[in-house]
C-alpha cells in the first residue's frame, strides 16, 4: 500500500449558497490524499502500473468547474470519480478550502474535508 498526495491545488471556481458567489467566484486550495497498492509500480517503473497525479489533478479541476451550492457536495463528486478511473484506489481523503470566504472576521479559510473508503 502507498500513498500519493497532491498538495496545494491552487483554483479559482464559483462555489457558494449566495448568488454573489456564482457570479465572483473565490479563490480555493484542494489537497488530495489517495491509497492503492504501489508495490508493482515500485517494481516495473511503469506508468500503468501507478494511480497517475495528471488524471487525479484533472479529475479536481474538472470537478471544480461544476458549480456547487455546498463544498461537501464538490468533494463527494470527487471521491466518486477517483474511484471510477483509477481502479487501484481504495481509500481518498480531499479538503477543499475556500480562501477569505465571504464571512464576518478575519477568516483565512474554511475547509471541507472528505474521506471515503471504495466498497
Amino acid at each position: 500500500m502507498g500513498h500519493i498526495r497532491l498538495e496545494n491545488i491552487r483554483l479559482y471556481a464559483y462555489h457558494g449558497c449566495m448568488a454573489e458567489e456564482g457570479i465572483i467566484g473565490s479563490n480555493y486550495r484542494v489537497d488530495l490524499d489517495i491509497k492503492a497498492d504501489l508495490r508493482q509500480a515500485a517494481l516495473s517503473d511503469a506508468l500503468k502500473d501507478t494511480v497517475d497525479y495528471v488524471l487525479l489533478n484533472k479529475i479536481v479541476f474538472e470537478e471544480m468547474d461544476i458549480r456547487s451550492k455546498l463544498l461537501e457536495h464538490v468533494g463527494q463528486r470527487i471521491i466518486s470519480r477517483i474511484f471510477k478511473e483509477a481502479q487501484t484506489v481504495s481509500y481518498v481523503k480531499v479538503s477543499i478550502g475556500k480562501l477569505n470566504p465571504p464571512i464576518e472576521g478575519d477568516v483565512e479559510s474554511v475547509q471541507v474535508i472528505l474521506e471515503d473508503y471504495r466498497s
